[in-house]
């Protein structure tokens, strides 16, 4: 689960097909291969729920909470206990069974043990989620207009501001919408300011395609022509610009700077800040 560049809708995929399998069911070994977590066992306690949050994606055990981040090169696979794994076993950081089936987390950029009663402290700072319930185009939008001076791409990246965008499809909705190369002047001229809800009448965006909305051409990436055939969940051909803050408004500029390039290998606050969270101890 998860093709090479994982974004907001490879984490909802990848949550959608593990809660299939380990959402109220038992788990009867489980073993996570990071030091700090080593000796932890979670069998016999059954899992409670699976989410995504952004790139985000949280495993509630009982009063434990496996918090994970795919990076650039993590996946998890789903598989039928006793099958071959598709990937060495000394890069899976943690294997969760149940009866029938086997959840392995490979590669994961992120994996930590978190307190079930804290998690959400962990991902508070990120701002609304794209694909999630509690999307709001106006919060996005306040806050990608909060910073006026900051290019669009950068903006359109931190995770503070809107949850599940990386560099793949904001390079594609700049560059799909015409603004990816234009001077900022032109860019401004006749926007007349953000009209983002008379965009979308439903004020809620998302990787999909929401009444009245049009879709834009299918886009042309590998790992998007392999999403976009898979039968659940958002399509990536379907992205839409009307489900994003205006780009075109006078109050986010579009310059391209020496901060954007940077940003193109690593998405602003992708993972949360270092403090906050209060992890899970095997010993409680």
């Amino acid at each position: 689960v998860g093709p090479a560049m994982p974004e907001g809708d490879t984490v909802w995929r990848t949550a959608h097909h593990l809660r299939e399998v380990l959402e109220g069911r038992e788990l009867v070994r489980s073993d996570v291969r990071v030091p700090q977590w080593a000796t932890l066992d979670l069998s016999g306690r059954t899992v409670d729920e699976v989410l995504s949050r952004g790139k985000h994606l949280l495993i509630r055990v009982g009063d434990a909470s496996i918090h994970s981040h795919l990076k650039m090169e993590g996946a998890w696979h789903v598989l039928r206990r006793g099958s071959r794994w598709r990937r060495p076993a000394h890069t899976a950081r943690i294997v969760l069974e149940t009866e029938q089936h086997q959840a392995i987390g490979f590669q994961l950029g992120l994996l930590e043990i978190l307190k079930r009663e804290n998690d959400d402290d962990a991902l508070a700072y990120l701002g609304p989620d794209l694909l999630g319930p509690d999307w709001d185009l106006a919060e996005a939008t306040r806050r990608v207009e909060s910073d006026p001076d900051r290019p669009i791409f950068v903006a359109l990246l931190d995770q503070r501001n809107l949850a599940g965008l990386g560099n793949e499809y904001v390079n594609e909705l700049l560059f799909l919408s015409g603004r990816a190369r234009a001077p900022p002047a032109r860019r401004q001229q006749g926007a007349g300011g953000a009209d983002v809800h008379g965009q979308h009448p439903s004020g809620r965006g998302a990787l999909g395609l929401p009444a009245r909305a049009r879709p834009l051409p299918t886009l042309r990436h590998p790992a998007a022509r392999r999403r976009s055939r898979r039968p659940a969940g958002p399509r990536a051909d379907h992205l839409l610009v009307s489900a994003l803050p205006d780009v075109r408004s006078p109050a986010v500029r579009s310059s391209r700077t020496a901060s954007q390039t940077q940003a193109t290998t690593n998405a602003t606050r992708c993972q949360r800040p270092g403090a906050g969270s209060v992890p899970w101890s095997a010993s409680e």
